[in-house]
């Protein structure tokens, strides 16, 4: 038995109580492991110095599999080590094999707490009731704090866009890991600066408007009028746009109107209109 009191031996005893149950007041960290298992034997002394390292933001539960059989059988284990988190009695993530400290910390830092977690609740507050200027002066300290906080991070190029301070949003997008830059939020945002930054002015827009009356053949105001109408946020005449120009002058800007396309697809994310697109650009395209 581990004299730290953040690591526990588990057993069909007290199994509910410190995983299921447990995981309900911090996470906790199974680790499956067996005695002639060298892997496990080396990944052992990490998670317990990780354990002692964030003192109690979670908890680490040592099942030895030899012994504990029936609980290893009932998360089908079948090679070790093999390590689980819990967090509300229910199972959330996990990893295999013997994984160096700093890759550990970085699964673990997904899940757990943070300090910086009550800025990023009040710049949120701040953001909705249109204040970007106070959000950005509480996100820029608290994110060179914990610069590894990527919802800190996309919060930040979110009030550049509202700000309209395109190239700073992107500079942002640009440096996060691509997995964050994958999630929908950055997707959406991604889309946001791209349509505001091409968009034309109001006046322009009306200029290419009376443009494509007099001339429908005219890709460069079809165009300009597609981006505009997507930032009013009518997405339909937007793709009705940007299709009709396709058939039109598929190689119009060195095909703008497909990479547009693309774009707001992934703006939309699983707006109904996206499959639907998708079909028709699909269609267009072969």
């Amino acid at each position: 038995m581990s004299d730290s009191p953040y690591i526990y031996e588990v057993t069909a005893e007290n199994y509910q109580q410190i995983v299921i149950e447990g995981s309900s007041q911090v996470p906790v960290l199974v680790d499956f492991w067996a005695s002639w298992c060298q892997p496990c034997q080396m990944l052992m002394p990490v998670l317990a110095q990780l354990a002692d390292e964030y003192q109690g933001k979670f908890v680490l539960a040592k099942i030895n599999t030899e012994e504990q059989q029936a609980i290893a059988a009932q998360f089908g284990i079948r090679s070790i080590p093999t390590v689980k988190l819990f967090k509300n009695g229910a199972e959330v993530d996990q990893f295999a094999g013997a994984l160096p400290a700093e890759q550990i910390r970085a699964f673990l830092d997904k899940h757990l707490p943070r300090e910086t977690d009550g800025v990023a609740a009040a710049a949120q507050q701040l953001l909705e009731a249109g204040d970007a200027n106070g959000a950005l002066a509480m996100l820029t300290p608290a994110q060179a704090k914990d610069p590894g906080n990527w919802a800190l991070a996309l919060m930040m190029a979110q009030a550049h866009g509202v700000l309209q301070d395109w190239d700073a949003a992107m500079q942002i997008l640009d440096v996060m890991p691509q997995e964050e830059q994958d999630k929908s939020a950055a997707k959406i945002l991604r889309g946001q600066i791209y349509f505001g930054r091409h968009a034309p002015t109001d006046d322009e827009l009306a200029a290419c408007q009376q443009r494509l009356q007099h001339d429908p053949d005219d890709s460069e105001a079809r165009y300009q009028s597609a981006l505009a109408v997507v930032l009013q946020q009518d997405f339909s005449t937007a793709m009705e746009l940007l299709l009709d120009l396709m058939r039109r002058d598929r190689e119009y800007g060195d095909g703008a109107a497909r990479q547009a396309l693309l774009m707001l697809f992934d703006m939309l994310g699983d707006h109904p209109l996206v499959a639907q697109g998708r079909r028709r650009l699909f269609n267009l395209m072969h």
